[in-house]
């Protein structure tokens, strides 16, 4: 299981990356218009506020875990998460947590 949870970690870097660089490519390197268009809508309004909660949700998760098992190599999900996104925090964060097993 460990290992499918590496292989969606990876995926949920690589892909949606592809479109952040194509967005970047056609728009320049531009974060706030990048945040501009995130809320085009209330339906991409509404998966950006999606994503930002269940990304807090798993820094609250991560922390906790960390505060109790002091393994402190599973703070690696926080920076993927929020640098490239939930895609890659979850299983990264999984991957991590089963890494022993």
């Amino acid at each position: 299981m460990k290992w499918i949870f590496a292989v969606l970690a990876i995926w949920g870097a690589i892909h949606p990356m592809v479109y952040f660089l194509q967005w970047f490519g056609e728009n320049g390197f531009d974060l706030m218009a990048m945040v501009d268009a995130w809320h085009v809508n209330a339906a991409t309004s509404g998966l950006v506020w999606d994503l930002t909660i269940a990304a807090v949700a798993l820094t609250v998760w991560v922390f906790y875990e960390v505060a109790v098992t002091r393994d402190w190599l599973r703070l690696l999900a926080i920076p993927a998460t929020f640098c490239i996104g939930v895609s890659c925090g979850v299983p990264l964060y999984l991957f991590l947590r089963m890494r022993a097993e």
